[in-house]
């Protein structure tokens, strides 16, 4: 997807993507995944996802990365901080007790900058990338994160009915994209209720991505 087509969003506040709950599969497998006390976690793509400020209620370092200036400045007013603002690198990073947000292109992040990770943690990531672009992005964020679990959220329903994104990612893609460095294994899987944007039944899946490296 072209840069401006996400600013255009958060700029119009087209943001149907950002969900105000708790994701639910979240909730139900953080202990599972040891996302608590002292965990890394990293969230792609993160937004102002709220599901970051679970992660920090249970005692996790949280690092996203997000294009959107505007959304990360939103998440930190939705925390009541003002964090650090510098440059860094190609990003610009924002930092508050446990919790940095880098500012700019996932692709730009490096492994220097994000550090050790435990968890990755990708609800909205690759769901919102074309095809064209989800084999680019799941081979940069293994390289970026060596050792993490993954937990990854998709959604399966007839692409042909509706556009994207949410895109529908078969588990032949995730199979695909993933299995080179990862042992997967499907955690849960449901209809979601109303279907997808109401519009198109669709499934909605919780994979468990665990590194061979």
């Amino acid at each position: 997807m072209e840069h401006t087509f996400w600013h255009d969003k958060w700029e119009k506040g087209e943001i149907g993507f950002h969900q105000s709950d708790i994701h639910p599969m979240l909730a139900e497998f953080a202990a599972e995944f040891g996302i608590g006390d002292g965990c890394r976690v990293f969230v792609p793509l993160c937004g102002k996802s709220n599901d970051m400020t679970f992660m920090l209620e249970r005692g996790c370092e949280v690092v996203g990365v997000e294009l959107s200036q505007l959304a990360v400045s939103q998440y930190f007013e939705s925390l009541g901080v003002t964090p650090v603002i510098e440059e860094c690198g190609k990003l610009m990073r924002y930092t508050a007790p446990d919790i940095t947000l880098y500012c700019g292109d996932f692709f730009a992040l490096t492994p220097e900058q994000l550090g050790t990770i435990d968890v990755v943690y990708d609800r909205a990531a690759l769901v919102a990338l074309p095809q064209d672009m989800r084999k680019q992005y799941s081979q940069r964020l293994c390289s970026l994160t060596p050792g993490a679990k993954q937990l990854l959220v998709t959604f399966e329903y007839d692409q042909s009915l509706i556009g994207g994104p949410p895109f529908a990612i078969p588990s032949e893609e995730i199979q695909q994209n993933y299995s080179k460095y990862c042992t997967i294994t499907l955690l849960h899987s449901e209809a979601l209720e109303g279907g997808l944007k109401g519009k198109v039944p669709a499934v909605e899946n919780l994979w468990s991505l665990t590194s061979k490296g």
